[in-house]
Parts: structure tokens; C-alpha cells; sequence
């Protein structure tokens, strides 16, 4: 394991997509989010996919010159069109005129559509929060998860965040979770260190619950909840597809593999102005006061603290350097 500092990690993911293909510009705002979630510790969202984010640039999977398209079609809609490009500057693109309809309006809608995927969705509506808004954002992703009690892949783990604001421009509460027991990325790094994962996690591809993450990969992950996680994820399937124009999680192939179409994944966001009854911080801080009230309870989020510099794998670090030449 090697220490990293996270200007470093922002840099050389900066030049390995600059040189695999993407502006700039597009480059530092994905660069920004690997270093976001390095730097908490999200793994899965950070490093882990840059070879992945060259490899589509290369063949073209995402576009990495691809200029985000901004619309208001209604005073409290904003729309991007990410043109099969990353996430990242789409969602930079809009932020500002959504959040400027927001205050107007008391609350407003961002789809971003024809994306590829934003892998952390908590990173844009923690951004949202520090505006001093509300966040609610959801997305799908390739199918991984069947109905309860069936075996036919039908959504993705369809994440869903949502990001309150303190009023004093930090961050009362957050939380970013799939719609299923487990993210996919632990059961892709399971079976690449050659380890079993829990019961309970997914089941085979005849429907048989398993710990074998081959065998799951195969199969299909479990819904949180059962049908209580089955809605929710069906609900972020409607409004990450339905509300963007992009497609359903059924016609998505699998993330991180380097040829095929471009993802086309719509990020669909609420922002809300916490201002509009006069009585949201009086509120929060009552529940935030009850939530804290016995040792060891907290709101969520509330201990998730920046690291600098952290942990990389060298495996992992010597790819990143050869990435960037």
C-alpha cells in the first residue's frame, strides 16, 4: 500500500483521460469525483474505474469531447443532455441554472440525460446541499436484479441519495445507497480477491441464494427489503429513464466492459428549497437532536470525515501511473 495525496490522485486521473482521449475540462470534472470519493473511501467509485473510463474512451463507449447541452424547458425543469458523454460536466453544466429554478420556484427538477454513468451519485446531491438546497437524486445502472422470488434480471442496484443542508453551508445529513442489499462493485472486488460474500446478498441464476460472487454475477443481486427495496428501485428506474429520455436498465450492457453502445443512463435530481416553510431547520434540528440522543446514533453521514493522504493498493497505483504515462 502506498500513501497518495489527493491532488496526485486528482492530476494523474486528470492526464490518463486527457491522453485516452477526453478535453480538459471534461477530464478535471470527472478527476474531481475520483478524488471526492478516494477520498472518503469509496473505492469502488474512485480509482477503480479509471481503467475503465480510458479503455470506453478509446473505443468510443463515452465520449470524451462530447459538450453537455442545457435546456429549461418549464421555469422549474432543467435538462442536460450529457450527448454520450460523462456525467460529471453534464451535471456541472446544469447545477447552477437548477439551482437558481429552485429558489424561484421553491423546487425544481435536473434530468441529465444520454449519460454515461456518474458511479458516486451522493457527490451530486452533496453538491446540491452546499447551494443550500435539498438534494434527492436517483439513477439506474445494467441490469443486475430480479423481481423477489424470481430469477429474470429486470433493473439495476438503482441507487438513490439525498443530501440535506445545516443552513451554514455544511452538510446535516446524507445519504447515497443502492436499492439492493449490496453495491455490485463489492461482488466484482469479492470475486477478484477470491472471496466468498454473505448470504443474503444475491442469488444464483436459478434463483438459489448463494455465496459464491461467480456464481452471484451470474445470478442476480436482492433487493433491500425484499418488495419494500423493489419499489424503491422501481422508482428510480422509472424517473432515471422515464424523466431524462434515457434508457431502462434492461437495455444497458455491463458498465465497465471497454466495447458496445454508450451507457445512455439518465441521473434525475430534486432540488428543494428548505427556506420555503420557514420551519425545515427547526425540524431538522429536532430529529437530528433525537437521532443523536443514545451513544453511537448519529444522522447519517455525520462522521464520514475527508482522508489525506489515503491508502492505495500499489497494484492498483501502478496502473494508475501507466494510465497517465
Amino acid at each position: 500500500m502506498a500513501d497518495i495525496s489527493l491532488n496526485e490522485i486528482e492530476e494523474r486521473t486528470a492526464n490518463a483521460l486527457i491522453r485516452h482521449g477526453a478535453t480538459p475540462w471534461i477530464a478535471a470534472e470527472v478527476a474531481r469525483a475520483v478524488r471526492a470519493a478516494e477520498s472518503v473511501g469509496n473505492r469502488i467509485c474512485g480509482l477503480y474505474y479509471l481503467e475503465s473510463y480510458c479503455q470506453q474512451l478509446v473505443t468510443g463507449r463515452v465520449k470524451g469531447k462530447a459538450e453537455p447541452v442545457v435546456t429549461q424547458p418549464r421555469p422549474g425543469a432543467v435538462m442536460v443532455d450529457a450527448r454520450y458523454g460523462f456525467a460529471q460536466p453534464a451535471f456541472a453544466r446544469g447545477i447552477a441554472p437548477a439551482a437558481e429554478a429552485a429558489r424561484a420556484n421553491g423546487v425544481a427538477s435536473l434530468a441529465i440525460g444520454h449519460a454515461h454513468t456518474c458511479t458516486s451519485l451522493g457527490y451530486f446531491t452533496e453538491q446540491i446541499a452546499r447551494r443550500g438546497l435539498i438534494g434527492l437524486g436517483m439513477t439506474n445502472a445494467s441490469p443486475i436484479v430480479a423481481a423477489p422470488g424470481g430469477k429474470t434480471r429486470v433493473i439495476g442496484t438503482n441507487p438513490i441519495a439525498f443530501s440535506v443542508p445545516d443552513g451554514a453551508g455544511g452538510i446535516a445529513m446524507q445519504f447515497d445507497q443502492s436499492t439492493t442489499v449490496v453495491a455490485l462493485g463489492k461482488i466484482t472486488m469479492a470475486k477478484a480477491a477470491g472471496t466468498r460474500i454473505p448470504e443474503g446478498w444475491a442469488v444464483d441464476a436459478d434463483g438459489h441464494p448463494t455465496t459464491d460472487p461467480e456464481a452471484a454475477l451470474a445470478g442476480s443481486l436482492i433487493s433491500i427489503g425484499g418488495y419494500k427495496g423493489w419499489g424503491l428501485g422501481l422508482m428510480a428506474e422509472l424517473l432515471a429513464a422515464g424523466m431524462t429520455g434515457g434508457v431502462v436498465s434492461r437495455a444497458v450492457k455491463p458498465l465497465k466492459a471497454p466495447e458496445g453502445p454508450p451507457h445512455d443512463l439518465g441521473q434525475y435530481y430534486l432540488l428543494m428549497d428548505p427556506d420555503l416553510s420557514g420551519a425545515f431547520f427547526d425540524r431538522l434540528a429536532q430529529v437530528a437532536e433525537a437521532a443523536a440522543q443514545d451513544q453511537g446514533t448519529r444522522m447519517p453521514g455525520q462522521t464520514r470525515t475527508a482522508q489525506d493522504p489515503v491508502n492505495v493498493a500499489d497494484p492498483l497505483w501502478a496502473q494508475v501511473q501507466q494510465l497517465a504515462g
